[in-house]
């Protein structure tokens, strides 16, 4: 499958504008240019979602990587999930995070502020779209140029469940894996040869990245830790915590009242990103 332009054309709101103030806008021209795109619901964002990017940059050193981008792609409202809240809250969270604890992090509004869904294969096109083809890719410090890697980044179980019969649109997962990758973080409880074993054609395109320090804190957890109105100071950041208070978000079972057949969600409360059958 090509990189649907078009539909990235047709679906891009009147006075949206991609986030580049953090884009590196050249590299090594030994290396190949990285941009890392993480997608989910970020409901709320956690340390664990922050933690993937500086593992994923420690791995893409060793692999001739160079990581030019990063950046958060909050699923929007019509992504109807337990536990989702309004896409305008996610976004200002992750902003907030973004912001304050990273130097290198930026939050992409395209997919949130879309009214319809949109399959995770096309997020990546987007992506492809404004580094590759409106800014015509990253110069290298020879002069030259160079079209940037996007790859998807997120937990082994996203892996788990693209490798189940049936739960990705099969198109999608080609063009994902494909012309793509993922940039997968190693999770507790998930096999990673049963994971691998239906994915072999794509295998070079599938970086597994171990986590030494297990890190399992996952935005369910953190939600059920709001509504009992317990702490959960050092799981989330600090002014992540002060917006969910201040605008009285995961307070009772009436905020967990969605659910989705588009995307679903993993043991560690990472968005799937992506069985396109909706």
């Amino acid at each position: 499958m090509d990189c649907d332009y078009q539909y990235v054309k047709d679906n891009t709101l009147p006075g949206y504008s991609f986030p580049l103030h953090r884009l590196r806008r050249t590299c090594d021209p030994n290396r190949t240019p990285l941009l890392l795109v993480s997608c989910g619901s970020f409901s709320p964002i956690t340390y664990a979602h922050l933690r993937m990017f500086p593992m994923a940059k420690d791995h893409a050193k060793s692999e001739d990587f160079e990581v030019i981008g990063s950046y958060l792609s909050p699923v929007s409202d019509s992504y109807v999930k337990k536990g989702l809240a309004p896409a305008c809250q996610r976004i200002r969270m992750c902003e907030l995070a973004a912001e304050n604890c990273s130097k290198s992090l930026m939050v992409d509004t395209w997919e949130a502020e879309s009214p319809t869904y949109i399959p995770t294969a096309r997020v990546l096109d987007h992506f492809d779209y404004e580094v590759n083809e409106v800014l015509g890719g990253i110069e290298c410090s020879d002069g030259t140029r160079k079209r940037a890697r996007i790859v998807l980044l997120a937990g082994l179980d996203l892996i788990q469940t693209m490798s189940t019969p049936g739960v990705w649109d099969s198109n999608d997962l080609d063009h994902i894996l494909g012309n793509y990758g993922v940039f997968a973080i190693e999770r507790s409880g998930t096999k990673i040869d049963q994971t691998l074993a239906n994915l072999k054609q794509w295998e070079q395109n599938i970086h597994i990245i171990r986590q030494t320090v297990t890190n399992d804190i996952s935005s369910t957890k953190i939600r059920l830790l709001l509504r009992r109105g317990l702490s959960v100071k050092y799981l989330i950041p600090d002014d992540v915590i002060s917006h969910i208070k201040g605008n009285h978000l995961y307070q009772d079972d009436a905020d967990m009242y969605r659910y989705s057949k588009d995307k679903g969600t993993t043991d560690s409360g990472m968005t799937v990103a992506g069985p396109s059958n909706g």
